[in-house]
């Protein structure tokens, strides 16, 4: 057999298969979070959420939505250097992110094992 015949035979057995895992991968829902900042941000989604006092007091104020601290979780940045703070038996991350009207926005959430609490929100 020929190469080129051989090539074009693995070509059309790893295209069906790649279909084949997509399909397959798509139907069980599954996430691929490997990367620190998909995991710590896919760790606090997936759990209870509460608001403190001041949190509440700031999204009382025009400028925040809970919209915008949902996309902000769900696309922010966690920064490293101030967060993984050990704190009251969780730790502390501080997430940046934007709102709908794309103003810079930074919450700080405490993270425990069962449950996150947003404990403050800042525009930056």
């Amino acid at each position: 057999m020929r190469l080129r015949y051989k090539l074009s035979y693995f070509l059309i057995g790893f295209a069906i298969s790649s279909f084949a895992v997509v399909f397959i991968l798509n139907k069980k829902n599954t996430r691929c979070s490997y990367f620190p900042n998909d995991r710590v941000l896919n760790n606090i989604r997936t759990k209870s959420f509460h608001f403190s006092k001041n949190a509440s007091t700031v999204l009382a104020e025009e400028w925040v939505d809970t919209i915008d601290i949902k996309n902000t979780l769900q696309y922010g940045d966690v920064d490293f250097d101030r967060s993984n703070i050990k704190y009251n038996g969780g730790k502390l991350y501080t997430i940046i992110g934007k709102t709908i009207k794309n103003q810079p926005l930074e919450i700080v959430v405490e993270n425990y094992e069962n449950r996150a609490v947003l404990k403050e929100i800042k525009k930056k």
